[in-house]
Parts: C-alpha cells; structure tokens; sequence
C-alpha cells in the first residue's frame, strides 16, 4: 500500500532541523567529539591572532566569529543533520508505505583498513567489517525496495511476512519512480530499523496509526450494508 502524503505531512514528518535521534548520529564517537573540539580550538586561537597582528576594530564581528568557532564541536552535528535533511525535503513528493518483509539476509561489509604493526615488527592490515541487515520489503502489487542497515540484537524478531512501513520520496506525483527512502518501522514489534534516523518518528506513527484505523474501519462499513 502506497499512500500519498500532503507537502505539509511530508515536511512534518521529515524534519528540517535536526532532531534529537540525528544530533546523536552526528555526534558519533568519543574520537569524533575531539577532532571538532580541535577544531575549535584552532579557530579560536586563528581569530585572536589575526586580531592582534592586523589590529582589527570590528569587535561585533570578531565576537560572532569567535562564538561561532569556540562552539563549533557543538553545532556540528546539527548542521551535518539538517544539510541531510534538506536533500531529503528535495523531492517534490513523498508518500507512506506499508508493505510486508519479502526477504532478509545478513551481510558482512567492509567499513577500512588500518595499518599496525606486530610484535615481530612486521606490518599487519586490520579490517573494519561490519555486520549489516539487508531487507526486501513489497507489497501485492510487485513494488519492493531492498535496505540495507548495520545489525543489531533487536532485529533477531524480524521475520519473513510481517508489516513494515517508511517514507518514500519522488519527483514525480504519482510516485511511479522512488528516489529515496527512509527508516523502516515495524508496527508489530515497535522496532527502527536504519542507519539514519529520517524521521519525525512521533509523526509518522500518528499518520501510521490513522491508516490502520481507516484499513479497519472499510470492512465493517462494508458489512453494514450487506446487513441493511
């Protein structure tokens, strides 16, 4: 099943500025947090020195410069968010999906290589893999999309048949060509699965809870007027 969904629903479902779910992405690891604290380090100690040496006078300017360089390990990731989102708000069109698991396997991709060195003195190539979980996801009418989202314990639920509903994007208003397409959530089971947290999960379960209850309520209106 694939349901349009007004510019308004899709604006509010993918979010323009980053939510909390995507400012943690960004933020990544420990290793992660001290190259941009470097960075604003460097941008600090950059600024007053071409204060001292060229003796600037636009102290309004420098300050705004200064605050926004002390504090750039901290807004970051929310422009890292918020450039990502924008791609996604892109498309002219977007629409809800509800389809069922057609498939699932696992995978173990290459993430880098690292060189170290053993206690022999002799140089070793380490390998990052990791452990992804590849979904394909249809419905009745043959549309399907293959995802693909690094594994976690969570997902041993998953199973072949059960529901599974997103956010697809197009250029096209008859979403006749999908572009793009978001996190998967499994209603029965209240599970994310993604890489990336596209959505405004609290919105889409709104519009995926009223579309349950309008699947629900056609076949007791139908049965009504057979009765009368």
């Amino acid at each position: 099943m694939l349901v349009p969904l007004t510019r308004q629903k899709f604006e509010q479902v993918v979010p323009l500025i980053a939510t909390g779910l995507q400012y943690k992405y960004y933020w990544g690891k420990f290793s992660n947090f001290l190259q941009r604290l470097l960075i604003s380090v460097v941008a600090i100690v950059v600024i007053l020195l071409v204060t001292v040496i060229f003796k600037l006078e636009f102290a309004s300017i420098v300050f705004v410069l200064g605050v926004i360089g002390a504090f750039f390990w901290l807004w970051y990731p929310v422009f890292q968010a918020s450039m990502r989102n924008l791609q996604c708000r892109r498309y002219k069109y977007g629409g809800f999906f509800r389809g069922r698991v057609l498939d699932w396997w696992i995978t173990d991709q290459l993430m880098g290589k690292t060189e170290t060195v053993n206690n022999k003195g002799e140089l070793v190539i380490v390998e990052n893999r990791e452990k992804q979980i590849n979904l394909e996801v249809g419905d009745d009418t043959g549309f399907s999309i293959e995802f693909v989202a690094p594994l976690r314990p969570a997902h041993k639920v998953i199973t072949r048949g059960q529901i599974a509903e997103m956010v697809v994007m197009s250029n096209r208003p008859d979403l006749s060509s999908i572009d793009e397409f978001s996190d998967i959530y499994f209603p029965n089971r209240d599970l994310w699965v993604s890489d990336y947290p596209y959505l405004r999960r609290d919105f889409f379960n709104e519009i995926g809870r009223r579309l349950r209850e309008d699947q629900q309520q056609k076949p007791r209106r139908r049965r009504r007027r057979v009765e009368d």
